[in-house]
């Protein structure tokens, strides 16, 4: 048999080492194929890379094209998959660097593009400075650009999310002066506007001028690079402009080959991540990683997620299952994190906003508490946010902004959402302690027994 990977990352050959480890080079061949130079890397490490807190671009890359191939996986670089001939059997891959095409039958394939980054029409100029962040290739042209002469003093970011704030904390750190544009009244609209407030005030303690209520209505240039960002409010100055407007699912090809897409934009898969078109899974044909739409389980709506971490196990399950297996993807419930300088970010299930679209009656509760007991020294503050269905309790959605040591507590919250705890059972969860790490009573504990009190207060 003969397995044809599109797509070099975490899904894609997180899909093909899966199903090597099962089926050795005489019983299935490998081969794969990759836009940019790079595979198997850390997309999420980019802007921590280019503020300087990793020091070598290569520390990002888990497992280089070389690597693979000594694994038995045939990894074409720099070949980008033009068509996919479904009743053939067969893609067609341009050689970006050398010309010329190859065609590679198959018995399986995995479609793993991942995502590319929103790019409105006003940000697509015949000059150099604009970049989007999906891709280690877009890393390095940012950090090259940062590099060029004359080096860039005034960057925009232009979004509030996670990449938006995240590059623009690493564009503060290379001295430049940091304008952050973000449509919303608050920046990181995935968390709730009164959450986000605080982040917008964590942002700015980095000297970084933030703009809400901001559209923007085109981009200038001089001599071949971008020079300003245009707004109602002004033009602002831009000698480099990175977009943080999100993403969409890269299935643009899949569409073309007639691979049905679903409402999302990404591709619809079954629970073995095998391709679902209008009568059933396609034969032989599996999707992956940041391309696919996947179920969130507390709304059951199809959602959108690109994130590593969904891209690996998805991608796994896959493999698993190529290689005679089983495995299952079971949906995901949004868990997600940040920082910025000293501010961490956190969030998983629902937010307010997400629970309405969804239609659950909700009540909210919020706690501000510490990471460890007062009396200990470190000891930092902060927020602890719950969304609780109002007749049952059962635990919603859950956001966290605190200083060192909070965020990672949303993982608690995690499992409490993943498995439909209620409030009022969380709030006899066997949470470790001792001073050096919690309060006696936990913030998470804390914020349960006051969502128990809110629920049982709107009857």
């Amino acid at each position: 048999m003969k397995l044809v990977v599109v797509g070099g990352d975490a899904a894609g050959m997180s899909a093909a080492s899966q199903a090597r480890k099962r089926l050795g080079p005489d019983d299935l061949e490998i081969v794969a194929f990759e836009k940019g130079h790079f595979t198997s890397y850390s997309a999420c490490g980019i802007p921590y890379w280019i503020g300087g807190a990793v020091k070598e671009r290569d520390a990002l890359i888990a497992r280089t094209p070389e690597a693979h191939r000594d694994a038995g996986i045939l990894v074409h670089t720099r070949h980008e998959v033009t068509a996919i001939d479904l009743d053939r059997r067969e893609v067609i891959a341009r050689d970006l660097d050398g010309g010329g095409e190859l065609r590679e039958g198959f018995d399986h394939l995995v479609y793993a593009t991942g995502a590319v980054p929103v790019t409105p029409d006003w940000a697509r100029i015949d000059g150099g400075g604009v970049f989007g962040v999906q891709t280690l290739d877009d890393g390095t042209a940012i950090h090259a650009w940062l590099e060029s002469d004359p080096k860039p003093r005034h960057a925009v970011v232009i979004g509030g999310g996670y990449v938006g704030v995240e590059m623009a904390e690493a564009m503060v750190q290379r001295g430049l002066a940091v304008t952050l544009l973000e449509r919303s009244a608050q920046p990181m609209s995935t968390v709730d506007p009164d959450m986000g407030e605080r982040v917008g005030e964590a942002i700015r303690g980095l000297g970084i001028e933030v703009r809400t209520d901001t559209h923007v209505q085109g981009l200038e240039t001089r001599d071949g690079r971008v020079s300003a960002v245009v707004t109602p409010g002004g033009t602002l100055p831009a000698d480099i402009v990175v977009l943080g407007l999100g993403v969409r699912p890269n299935t643009a090809l899949a569409a073309e080959s007639g691979i049905p897409v679903g409402v999302t934009g990404g591709l619809r898969t079954d629970l073995q991540m095998r391709v679902v078109g209008p009568s059933g899974h396609i034969d032989g044909l599996w999707a992956a990683g940041d391309c696919v739409q996947t179920v969130h389980r507390v709304s059951g709506q199809p959602v959108h997620m690109p994130l590593g971490t969904h891209a690996n196990k998805q991608g796994r399950v896959a493999g698993i299952n190529i290689g005679g297996g089983y495995a299952t993807f079971p949906g995901v419930i949004g868990t997600a994190v940040t920082k910025v300088c000293e501010l961490e970010v956190a969030r998983t299930g629902l937010t307010e906003k997400e629970a309405a679209k969804a239609g659950f009656a909700y009540v909210t509760a919020s706690v501000e508490s510490t990471s460890r007991a007062g009396y200990y020294p470190g000891a930092s503050s902060m927020v602890v946010k719950l969304i609780a269905e109002r007749r049952t309790g059962l635990l919603l959605g859950a956001q966290i902004v605190g200083r060192e040591e909070a965020a990672k507590r949303i993982d608690s919250l995690a499992i409490a959402v993943w498995n439909s705890m209620t409030v009022e059972e969380m709030t006899a969860l066997d949470l470790s302690y001792a001073p050096p790490f919690s309060p006696v009573w936990d913030p998470v504990l804390i914020a349960a027994r006051k969502a128990t009190d809110a629920v049982h207060a709107a009857g």
